[in-house]
């Protein structure tokens, strides 16, 4: 009666393992050695978990790359009878001389582990390895091709929304490039209504490690999406021509844009507002309604703050001589004008030019033991209020 065909371990054979280290050298660029070693780690361990009482330093495994063999043994060290108590990583002088008469105290010995023992042990994890190795280097490259897009737009498109706390999450890129990138609440344009299947754009503030693979941090608040999204639009600002100073920006509401051309005969409002406005109303119309001021940028404080406070006409500007603080003066009829609604005007025009600034109205009359301006450095407001007394003007931090 002719036995049954003993049924191999489910795995990986050596002759596998060291045919997919080859492949993943030649298409991933991951090192065939370095895989190897990881190889030889994992099944090491695995025996060891295994049979504890054997020391992991007497596990060994040889590896012949040209006959794609993988071979484990244990070494015993020779002892004399007297001193025989570990069996298990140790061998007697009469054990050894039974093997090779050549053997004496103090040598080492290696003894061949069972092949069927091994066989299993290699073949589930040197395909484990494998395996993670595959993960990694698809990590890898997703986490290079979106690290490479740091602070550009991408297209997303909206996969689910969380109920509990809104974030959404994004599938972005395509194909074995493409990953999964959450859009939390605070990067979300409020009142922007979001819903599976949609198309976004996204701007890509960071791109991290994690041990779920690359996480790509995204925004729609952010004011590099409306730096991007004209620099897509405004071929002057691509090709350099027209340069973009500075952004202050309340997602949703209103965004300030400081703008300058070295090239005199390039008016750099125009050339982001467009034909017939096109270019603007473009931009606005990808960031639902979004307004946006566009305003000339200035060397000189004063005339920019002054640009910075539009649609307020700003009669007079004082800056303070220490600190970057000043005090702008605008007709009585305007001062509600450039404060703006909750103080957002001012409060985004002190963001813009990273000035402290102080407006009163033309009828305002300074105490006589009151300090103009601040000497210290501005500090961000993140809530700034519209003052009590609107006829008492209003200070508003950038």
């Amino acid at each position: 009666m002719r036995g049954k065909k003993q049924k191999e371990p489910a795995g990986m054979n050596p002759g596998e393992i060291f045919t997919a280290l080859e492949l993943l050298e030649q298409e991933r660029g991951i090192s065939k050695e370095a895989m190897l070693e990881k190889v030889i780690k994992a099944i090491t361990t695995a025996y060891q978990r295994d049979h504890k009482d054997v020391e992991e330093e007497n596990i060994v495994v040889e590896a012949d790359e040209v006959r794609k063999e993988l071979r484990m043994f244990i070494r015993k060290t020779v002892v004399d009878e007297e001193d025989y108590v570990d069996p298990f990583n140790e061998m007697s002088l009469e054990e050894a001389k039974a093997i090779s008469a050549r053997y004496e105290i103090g040598d080492v010995v290696n003894i061949p582990v069972d092949k069927m023992e091994f066989g299993r042990i290699a073949a589930g994890n040197g395909k484990q390895v494998i395996i993670q190795g595959l993960r990694e280097a698809e990590r890898g490259k997703v986490y290079d091709e979106f690290n490479s897009k740091q602070h550009e737009i991408l297209t997303g498109v909206v996969t689910r929304i969380d109920p509990r706390n809104g974030a959404a999450s994004l599938r972005i890129g395509t194909g074995a490039e493409s990953t999964e990138a959450l859009l939390l609440a605070g990067e979300q344009v409020p009142g922007e209504p979001l819903e599976e299947g949609m198309h976004i754009k996204v701007y890509v503030v960071d791109v991290r490690h994690s041990t779920r693979g690359p996480q790509v941090l995204i925004s729609r608040t952010h004011p590099g999406l409306v730096k991007r999204l004209f620099e897509l639009e405004v071929p002057e600002i691509f090709d350099g021509s027209v340069e973009v100073k500075s952004i202050a920006r309340e997602a949703g509401s209103r965004t300030k844009m400081a703008v300058w051309s070295k090239e005199e005969n390039v008016d750099p409002i125009g050339a982001c507002v467009g034909p017939k406005g096109q270019r603007v109303a473009a931009i606005v119309d990808e960031l639902r309604g979004e307004k946006i001021d566009i305003i000339k940028w200035s060397e000189d404080p004063a005339e920019f703050i002054a640009a910075a406070l539009a649609p307020a006409d700003v009669v007079d500007v004082w800056i303070a001589e220490e600190g970057k603080a000043c005090r702008c003066v605008v007709p009585d009829d305007q001062l509600s004008l450039a404060i703006g609604k909750e103080g957002q005007n001012a409060r985004l025009a002190a963001r813009l030019t990273s000035y402290k600034i102080d407006i009163k109205p033309q009828s305002y009359q300074p105490e006589e033991d009151e300090e103009p301006f601040a000497s210290k450095a501005p500090e961000v407001l993140e809530h700034p209020k519209e003052p009590e007394n609107p006829e008492d003007g209003g200070k508003i931090e950038n």
